[in-house]
C-alpha cells in the first residue's frame, strides 16, 4: 500500500517546486477627492439620493407591473410592513456590551417601512417611519462603546430620513437629524474606532458614517466632509484582504455582513455624489461574489469556519444581487430563492429596500458555471473542491490554511470539511453565543498564545479535522499557506503546516486529492525534529462510528462512509467521544466524537512520517 504515495507525494513536490508566490502588493487606495467645496459641488440636491433617486424609483415602479422577482419580494415586503406595524416602535434593550440586536431591529425596519412609503406614499407608514426615528432619537445613546452599533443605527436614521425627505415635520426633522449628529457622526472619534479596523467593522462603522455624513452635509459641512473623506482612507484597509481572489478572511457569514455594507457604502455613494471613488474595483472584492457562492455546500450548510453561521437561508442572497447588477453574471442572482411564495419568505434581509434596488438593476448578460474547483488565496486561503451541477453524490471537501490569530480567528490551519450523498462526515463545530460566553466572564476575544479564547473547543486544534503535533496546541501566529492547486482531473491542493508548530516540526505539508467522484485522500508529511513525539491525525464528525481493520466505518442519515487508514492500517482509529465536551462552555452536539490516528515519532531529526487516510463511499 506505501508505493502509491511516494508517487503522490513526487508529484506534489514536483508541482510545488515549480509555484512561485508573488511578492505583496501595496493596499489599493481610493479615490479621495472629498473637500466641503467638493460636496457642495458634486452632492446631488434631490432626495431620495441614498442608493434610490428619483429616476430609480420610477424606474421600480415600472418594473414592479411586469418583473416576477420584483413582485414577489414586494409583495414579502408587504408583509414585513404589516409585521412592523403590529408591533410597538423600537425600544433602547441592550445584551450584555450589544444594543446590535436592536440596531439590526431597526434598520430592517426603516428598509421595509422606506421602500414601501416610497412606492406608496402611504400616511400610515410615514406616520410609522416619523415614530421610529424619533424612538432611536431619544435613546440616550447609541452605545458608542460597542461602534457597531451606533454605525447601523446611522445607516437606519440617514435611510429614514433621506426617504422621508421633505415629508416630516421641521421639528421632528431637527430633532432626529441632531440625533444623527450627536449620537452618530461625533461619537467616532476617527482613530481607534474605526481607521485601524482590519475586519467587518471598518466596512460596517465606515458605512454608517458615510451615510450619516451624507444625511447632514448641508447643514455640517465641514463635519460630513471630515468623515467621509476619512471613510474613504480607511476602507482600503479592510478591503485589501480581499485580494487577490476574494476569499474573505472571516468566512461566509460575515463576508456577508462586512460585504453587505460595503455594498451599500457603494451603492449611497454613487447616487449621492456620481461615483463609489473605486470601491468595486479593489481586487479581489468582485472575485469574492464566487467565494460566496462556493462557500455555500450542497447540503444547505456553509462550509463554516471561524465564528461562520452553520446554515443559510432559502432565501436568494440579496448582496450577491448586487454584485449580479454590476456585473451581469446570472450565477450571482438566486432568482429560485427570490421566487419562494412571499408566504414563506419570513423577515427579509435588513437591507432589503437597497436590495430591490439592486434586484431591479440586474441585466444578465453572461451565466457562469460554478467551478468544480476554486481557490482564494490571502491570508486565510481556502481550497473547494466540488461534482458539477449533475453530480449525483453532492461531492464537497473544503480545505482552507490561514492563522489562529485573525478576526473571529480559530486554530483551525490545515482543516477540512467533507461531504458525499447529502451528508456532511467531517464537520466543523461552528459558531457559539457570543453574550452567552461573555456574561460569564470568559475573556472570548483575546489572540495571543495563552489567551482563553483557545481553552473552546470550537477555537482550538483539538475540536478541528487538523494535525496535532505532540498534543500540542498550534502557535497562533503560525501562518499554513497554499503551496499549490492543481485543478486538473484529478484535482489536488497542497498547503505547507510548518509555522503551526514551531520547533516541534522541521516540516509539515497537507496534500488533499479528490481521487475520485466519490472519495477524497488526505496526506500528511511531516519532518521530524528532535521534539516530535506524535503526530495526531484528526476528525470530527457526528456519525455512527464503528472501528474495523485498517480504518472505520461511518454510518448516518442511511449512508455509510468508510475511513480507510492507507498508511498505517496497523494503527487502530481511536474513538474520542466529546458529548458532552471537555470545557463548559462548549458548544454541545449530540453525538460529537473526534476520530484519532496517532503516529509515534522517533524523535530522529529529519525522519519523515506520512499519514495518508482515504474517505471513499460505501
Amino acid at each position: 500500500m506505501r508505493a502509491p504515495f511516494a508517487s503522490t507525494i513526487t508529484l506534489i513536490a514536483a508541482l510545488t517546486f515549480s509555484t512561485t508566490h508573488a511578492a505583496e502588493k501595496p493596499m489599493t487606495k481610493l479615490e479621495n477627492p472629498i473637500s466641503v467645496e467638493y460636496l457642495k459641488d458634486n452632492l446631488s440636491a434631490e432626495h431620495p439620493r441614498l442608493g434610490l433617486t428619483p429616476s430609480l424609483e420610477a424606474d421600480i415602479k415600472a418594473r414592479l407591473e411586469t418583473d416576477p422577482v420584483l413582485k414577489n419580494m414586494y409583495a414579502a415586503m408587504k408583509q414585513n410592513v404589516d409585521r412592523v406595524l403590529r408591533e410597538d416602535p423600537i425600544e433602547r434593550k441592550q445584551t450584555g456590551r450589544r444594543l446590535l440586536r436592536v440596531a439590526r431591529e431597526m434598520l430592517w425596519r426603516v428598509n421595509v417601512l422606506g421602500f414601501v412609503y416610497r412606492m406608496e406614499r402611504s400616511p400610515e407608514i410615514l406616520a410609522r417611519i416619523k415614530d421610529e426615528l424619533l424612538a432611536v432619537a431619544a435613546f440616550s445613546d447609541w452605545n458608542p462603546s460597542h461602534f457597531l452599533d451606533v454605525a447601523e443605527i446611522s445607516m437606519a436614521v440617514s435611510l429614514g430620513l433621506d426617504w422621508t425627505w421633505g415629508d416630516l415635520s421641521e421639528d421632528d426633522f431637527q430633532t432626529i437629524s441632531s440625533a444623527l449628529i450627536e449620537k452618530g457622526l461625533r461619537t467616532d472619534d476617527g482613530e481607534t474606532q474605526i481607521n485601524n479596523k482590519e475586519n467587518n467593522w471598518n466596512q460596517v462603522c465606515n458605512g454608517g458614517m458615510i451615510a450619516a455624513a451624507l444625511t447632514v452635509a448641508e447643514s455640517e459641512p465641514e463635519l460630513a466632509a471630515k468623515a467621509i473623506s476619512g471613510a474613504l482612507d480607511a476602507i482600503p484597509i479592510a478591503l485589501s484582504h480581499y485580494a487577490p481572489d476574494g476569499a474573505y478572511p472571516e468566512g461566509s457569514t460575515y463576508w456577508g455582513y462586512g460585504t453587505m455594507y460595503t455594498a451599500m457604502t457603494s451603492s449611497i455613494l454613487e447616487t449621492a455624489l456620481g461615483t463609489d471613488f473605486g470601491i468595486f474595483d479593489v481586487p479581489g472584492l468582485a472575485e469574492s461574489a464566487m467565494f460566496r457562492v462556493v462557500m455555500n455546500a450542497p447540503s444547505g450548510q456553509y462550509y463554516n469556519y471561524g465564528d461562520c453561521g452553520d446554515r443559510r437561508g432559502k432565501r436568494g442572497d440579496v448582496t450577491l444581487a448586487w454584485f449580479a447588477s454590476k456585473t451581469g453574471e446570472a450565477s450571482y442572482f438566486e432568482r429560485e430563492g427570490f421566487l419562494l411564495p412571499a408566504d414563506d419568505m419570513g423577515k427579509l434581509d435588513r437591507h432589503i429596500g437597497l436590495g430591490m434596488v439592486w434586484l431591479a438593476g440586474f441585466d444578465s448578460t453572461k451565466t457562469s458555471s460554478v467551478p468544480p474547483v476554486w481557490y482564494g488565496r490571502g491570508i486565510n486561503p481556502v481550497a473547494i473542491f466540488q461534482g458539477g451541477s449533475d453530480d449525483a453524490r453532492d461531492y464537497y471537501l473544503g480545505t482552507k490554511g490561514g492563522r489562529a490569530n485573525i478576526s473571529h480567528g480559530s486554530m483551525d490551519a490545515g482543516s477540512f470539511i467533507f461531504e458525499l450523498n447529502g451528508v456532511r462526515w467531517a464537520i466543523e463545530i461552528g459558531n457559539q453565543s457570543y453574550h452567552e460566553i461573555e456574561a460569564t466572564g470568559f475573556r472570548l476575544w483575546g489572540r495571543e498564545q495563552d489567551a482563553q479564547r483557545w481553552e473552546l473547543l470550537s477555537k482550538n486544534n483539538l475540536g478541528h479535522n487538523t494535525i496535532t503535533i505532540n498534543g500540542a496546541h498550534h502557535l497562533v501566529d503560525g501562518a499554513a499557506t497554499l503551496l499549490n492547486c492543481n485543478q486538473g482531473d484529478r484535482p489536488e491542493v497542497s498547503y505547507d503546516l510548518t509555522a503551526l508548530f514551531g520547533d516541534l516540526v522541521s516540516k509539515a505539508t497537507r496534500t488533499w486529492t479528490k481521487d475520485s467522484d466519490r472519495s477524497a485522500v488526505v496526506t500528511d508529511t511531516v519532518v521530524e525534529s528532535d521534539r516530535t513525539e506524535t503526530v495526531t491525525w484528526q476528525m470530527l464528525t457526528v456519525a455512527d462510528v464503528d472501528v474495523v481493520e485498517g480504518g472505520a466505518m461511518l454510518r448516518q442519515d442511511g449512508k455509510q462512509l468508510k475511513l480507510e487508514n492507507l498508511s498505517h492500517p496497523d494503527v487502530e482509529v481511536s474513538v474520542v467521544s466529546l458529548d458532552p465536551p471537555p470545557h463548559e462552555l462548549d458548544k454541545q452536539m449530540d453525538g460529537l466524537k473526534r476520530l484519532e490516528i496517532t503516529v509515534s515519532g522517533t524523535s530522529t531529526s529529519g525522519h519523515a512520517i506520512e499519514i495518508a487516510v482515504r474517505l471513499s463511499e460505501e
